[in-house]
């Protein structure tokens, strides 16, 4: 899986000409946006809204010391009052939607499907927090240009900049992306610690400014682990709403069935990843289905389900590296998608997703208090149930197993993080996967 750029830690200061905050409002060809005039100590600060029911002129914007540059962007230098268009007054109220690591490449599929609606509907307007760095921050200008040439009718508002506090004030939906690669001769411990201290400072910054039922989906990897990290540093936030992206295991499950059965990939159904986003992730063929029946009953050779198919599946994301030069970054986005479509979608009856989520209360019997991917199912309201109606036999149970290990030992690494004491780090393997490296 790819992975976007480092996201400092911070500290709640004013910042310069860095901490830029861009709105951008797109109301079919109409827009109204204003740029408040600043102070040199102050941080720059463009913003667009829909506004009232009158017209006027555009109002050239003064600056209180002439020699202040002007940091705009041609149309948000100019300020307009429209009437609301008939059409947008069936529109939902606007939610805000947070995204880290926004300059890097799974964002730069991503922002444009949430923009367009495909995400959350076309009659569901939102407003973009993009969370960058300073080292990304004139890239994370360049994505809200091309936000704002697009014309999204539904995207009424994008703010960028580099403090989580000030990014996440208000969100509905945070999705962590931003996290730091795994470089040369790092060891996995070295990497839950560095990455673990960027989720547990967003996830003070959630807590802090965000709103107490914000959904967060964490894909920065390890992410199973930087959820449980996250989820601990933000005890106002219910553990429920946090997930880690497995979404992306599930699809190349599905993909791998349909292929060996002969089918299109809309025929696999229950797939189930149990785990770790690691290799010891345990893609559930015992409980999916193709065209209705059980996987065992349609591809009769269960030696390759054991073995082959399994390992198709944990290195996927290598194979494409070889062949592609890079990670996955497209796919990645699209999981993410599909991963928020199945909590605001009801789940088609009998089916369900993949999901890493808190195990706390769990009926399978796994470790509580890990961030585990499980089956679940939705009505569509944001929120989940775990799915009961699941079987186990030897094989999975003892594959759940190997995973779960290796999850309560990351989290006896990050302990220093989840504010549980000393951290001692016996990772039982190296077991990332090929995009973390």
């Amino acid at each position: 899986m790819a992975v976007a750029e480092l996201t400092p830690s911070y500290t709640k200061t004013h910042l310069h000409s860095s901490q830029l905050s861009l709105l951008s409002t797109r109301l079919f060809n109409h827009r109204h946006c204003a740029l408040r005039p600043l102070s040199r100590t102050q941080h720059a600060g463009i913003c667009c809204s829909i506004a009232p029911n009158q017209v006027q002129a555009p109002v050239p914007v003064q600056n209180e010391e002439p020699n202040n540059k002007n940091d705009c962007y041609g149309v948000f230098c100019l300020t307009y009052d429209l009437k609301a268009e008939e059409e947008t007054r069936s529109w939902k109220k606007l939610i805000n939607i947070a995204v880290s690591g926004a300059a890097g490449m799974i964002s730069n599929h991503l922002l444009f499907k949430l923009a367009s609606g495909e995400v959350f509907g076309p009659d569901q307007p939102i407003a973009l927090k993009l969370l960058g760095s300073e080292r990304s921050f004139q890239a994370l200008e360049g994505v809200a240009m091309e936000l704002e040439d697009s014309l999204f009718p539904l995207l009424r508002e994008v703010r960028i900049g580099i403090d989580p506090y000030d990014v996440f004030q208000g969100v509905d939906w945070a999705l962590l992306i931003g996290a730091k690669p795994r470089g040369p001769g790092m060891e996995r411990a070295g990497l839950l610690d560095i990455n673990g201290q960027i989720f547990a400072e967003q996830g003070k910054a959630l807590n802090a400014v965000a709103s107490q039922n914000v959904k967060v989906v964490v894909v920065g990897n390890p992410c199973n682990t930087n959820a449980l990290i996250c989820l601990k540093n933000a005890p106002n936030i219910p553990a429920k709403n946090f997930h880690a992206l497995t979404r992306l295991d599930e699809n190349r499950a599905k993909c791998q069935l349909a292929l060996k059965a002969g089918v299109f990939y809309d025929k696999v159904s229950n797939m189930t990843i149990w785990g770790n986003h690691s290799t010891t992730q345990v893609p559930d063929f015992l409980n999916a289905r193709i065209n209705g029946l059980p996987v065992k009953e349609v591809i009769k050779d269960h030696k390759w389900l054991e073995e082959e198919f399994t390992d198709k599946v944990q290195k996927r994301g290598g194979v494409l590296i070889k062949k592609w030069g890079r990670s996955s970054a497209a796919s990645t986005a699209v999981s993410i998608v599909d991963a928020i479509r199945s909590l605001v979608t009801p789940t088609p009856e009998g089916d369900w997703f993949s999901s890493g989520v808190y195990t706390t209360g769990n009926p399978y019997g796994i470790e509580e208090d890990i961030v585990f991917s499980m089956p679940c199912r939705s009505k569509g309201d944001g929120d989940y149930e775990l799915v009961k109606d699941v079987i186990f036999d030897d094989y999975l149970r003892k594959k759940i197993s190997k995973s779960e290990a290796e999850l309560l030992a990351e989290k006896r690494c990050v302990a220093h993080l989840t504010g549980e004491g000393i951290a001692v780090c016996d990772l039982p393997g190296d077991t990332m996967l090929p995009g973390e490296m």
